[in-house]
């Protein structure tokens, strides 16, 4: 038994899938099915195709409900699920705080106006995704709201090319998504997989090691993307509530048994801060969580032990 894997940019994000396989025919093959699969994901749920699902929610923001697929509807729905949860801090209605408020790139040179950023953040509410269960269809109540799944949605790519694979015999593996990561199974030496946990101050090297297997791992961290104004470092994790991005926070790690949830509860707890991230996380079964703050202090969930 032999890891093979394969790299590549899909959905905007590098992917490495990683199959553990006695030929590397079968595995090239079954590493084809699983890329196949991202990329049908990426064509339903994109919002840089005029004519994907997202964007027609989108462009009919105000105006009219439509109908999408059952895919579409139910990854929804659990992204609204995951909003109460989180009392807002996740919400995949943030994309009406576009690039035009917050471009993390080098032309941004000052914070915008609590006033700008406050006006922007008043279409950011998941209540007002209304969805209707008899016929798929979804509608967003304020002309201008949209959605976007950059929060959840390379965990659900993820997942999906992992069952995807297990379908067809692939007894273990790892699919990566830009640190975003599932496993199943155990290495070709019979041992459980050996994840490496990002160092915020070089993301290149790892400061700890879990060792899990048929689990999921997502980490987000200010170190990802972000700028400097004024010698103050701002992440791009934007509280939902004002607008503005998050301070205090270098990184957080989520693990738990499914890689959507996993990506999607990263961003929250990094709004919803240390103390009140660690409850939440810590009142939820199976799931577990890593946070870095500034200075470099490590917090972490019950039952969790980092080597």
């Amino acid at each position: 038994m032999k890891t093979y894997s394969q790299s590549l940019k899909l959905m905007g994000n590098n992917f490495t899938i990683s199959v553990v396989a006695e030929q590397e025919a079968f595995a090239q093959t079954n590493i084809e099915r699983a890329i196949a699969e991202i990329r049908r994901i990426e064509q339903l749920f994109t919002t840089y195709k005029d004519d994907s699902q997202t964007n027609r929610i989108n462009k009919n923001a105000g105006i009219a409900p439509i109908t999408v697929d059952q895919e579409v509807f139910d990854l929804i729905e659990r992204s609204i699920r995951i909003s109460k949860i989180t009392q807002g801090a996740f919400d995949i209605s943030y994309g009406s705080i576009d690039t035009s408020l917050w471009n993390f790139d080098k032309t941004m040179t000052a914070l915008p106006s609590k006033e700008e950023a406050k006006k922007r953040v008043h279409l950011i509410n998941y209540k007002n995704i209304i969805l209707d269960k008899s016929n798929y269809s979804v509608f967003l109540k304020e002309k201008g709201m949209r959605i976007g799944f950059g929060g959840i949605g390379k965990g659900y790519a993820a997942e999906r090319a992992k069952k995807i694979l297990i379908e067809n015999n692939v007894s273990s593996g790892i699919i990566n998504a830009s640190g975003d990561l599932t496993t199943w199974g155990k290495q070709p030496n019979g041992k459980q997989w050996t994840i490496g946990i990002a160092n915020p101050d070089q993301p290149t090297a790892a400061f700890s090691f879990i060792e899990i297997s048929d689990k999921a791992v997502a980490t987000s961290g200010n170190y990802e993307k972000f700028i400097l104004i004024d010698g103050k470092k701002y992440s791009h994790t934007i509280d939902p509530k004002t607008g503005l991005p998050i301070r205090g926070i270098k990184s957080v790690t989520i693990i738990c048994n499914n890689a959507e949830l996993a990506d999607a509860m990263t961003t929250p707890i990094a709004i919803m801060g240390i103390q009140a991230g660690l409850y939440l996380v810590n009142q939820l079964p199976d799931l577990y969580c890593i946070i870095i703050d500034d200075n470099n202090k490590i917090y972490t969930s019950q039952n969790i032990n980092l080597q």
